[in-house]
């Protein structure tokens, strides 16, 4: 007997959450699930109030409007507001005389019924709420996926921290990233536009990145992706960008910027951030764009500073102003060692309005853990 029972209660799980998992993907078969059981509900609430009306007034058949509004797409939430409405008045109707305060309510019905169709039918998405918020959640969750560098080597480490302008968790600054044939190659974007409503653009984005990264090199992968953000043929589809790819066995790097803030350098010997040289065009305005490398060979107790605009532009000052503020912040943020310097850094930076992204590689052999700067 316990055994069959175990087995019902299996089977039944099994069955409730088939059908959660048909509503979360939209379904026409999830949502005429939902809007049978809320029709079951509703029939239950009309004859409680036929028979007791003080029991189920008017105002409750607001609760069924509500969740229908939570759960259903617009075309079968149509159907069971026609039904909640019907059944409320002809409640509200049989109940008794219609006076002021029931005429009152049915207008309140009436008023809310049409807010939450007007509602329903101008998500952009064509889903109720709670499915559009679970697609928003993985967007984000995808895009600080695609922000994780892999395991890197001993006596090398990296380190990011982020920021959205809006706070939510979406932002247009990504970075992608892998280590291949002992190298480690990452690209840092910062698409045109800030918060939530660059997230898809940078989605899209960080895919295409992820299926060139490794496959071709710095210039011709920089190349492609310009010619992937021409393709959207949006104006706002353009980006800055910095790819750096290097050794790590030698320490030897190449930067090449598109239209990025300059990388910033750790010098050991001066103790002291040196502005790499690599320049360019930002992606997906030109079909040429200029790319100016830059290479050199990171030497144990050094690090490269990667970050975008949102970090050193401000309304009150320029860039190079805001870049000599990120040189003496991050010197001082090092001070202690590389660990946890770029969530130092982002810490300083005002709220400008813009989404900001810190990431610092760092080789650390032969360092001791006192601070960067005793690396002679």
């Amino acid at each position: 007997m316990a055994g069959a029972r175990r087995g019902f209660l299996a089977r039944s799980g099994a069955y409730v959450g088939d059908r959660v998992r048909s509503w979360r993907s939209g379904s026409r078969e999830g949502q005429v699930t939902v809007l049978v059981i809320l029709l079951v509900c509703v029939a239950v609430a009309f004859v409680v109030s036929w028979n007791a009306y003080e029991w189920m007034p008017l105002t409750t058949y607001f609760v069924w409007l509500l969740v229908g509004m939570l759960l259903l797409r617009f075309v079968p939430l149509l159907a069971l507001v026609v039904v909640v409405d019907a059944a409320a008045i002809v409640a509200i109707l049989h109940a008794g005389e219609l006076t002021g305060v029931r005429l009152v309510a049915i207008a309140s019905l009436v008023i809310v019924t049409a807010l939450i169709l007007f509602q329903s039918s101008r998500q952009r998405s064509g889903l109720p709420v709670p499915l559009s918020e679970a697609m928003l959640a993985e967007l984000r969750d995808r895009l600080q996926r695609q922000s994780v560098i892999p395991p890197l080597p001993e006596h090398w480490a990296a380190q990011s921290a982020m920021r959205s302008s809006a706070g939510a968790g979406y932002a247009g600054d990504f970075f992608v990233a892998d280590v291949l044939e002992g190298r480690l190659e990452m690209v840092l974007v910062d698409v045109c536009g800030k918060g939530v409503a660059v997230g898809p653009q940078a989605l899209q984005f960080a895919g295409a990145l992820g299926g060139l990264l490794g496959t071709l090199p710095p210039q011709e992968l920089m190349l492609a992706a310009n010619a992937f953000l021409l393709r959207q043929r949006s104006d706002e589809s353009f980006s800055t960008a910095v790819h750096v790819r290097i050794d790590l066995t030698t320490g030897a790097y190449t930067v090449t910027s598109a239209g990025h803030p300059p990388v910033l350098r750790w010098q050991a010997p001066g103790c002291e951030w040196v502005i790499d040289g690599a320049r360019g065009t930002a992606l997906g305005i030109m079909p040429d764009p200029e790319l100016h490398a830059s290479t050199g060979t990171l030497r144990p107790g050094e690090a490269l500073l990667f970050y975008t605009d949102g970090v050193v532009e401000s309304r009150d000052g320029d860039i190079d102003e805001g870049i000599a503020w990120l040189r003496d912040t991050a010197r001082s943020a090092v001070e202690s060692g590389f660990a946890g310097a770029a969530q130092r850094i982002i810490r300083r930076v005002g709220n400008a309005g813009d989404d900001r992204a810190v990431l610092i590689l760092s080789r650390t052999d032969g360092i001791t853990s006192t601070g960067p700067g005793l690396a002679g």
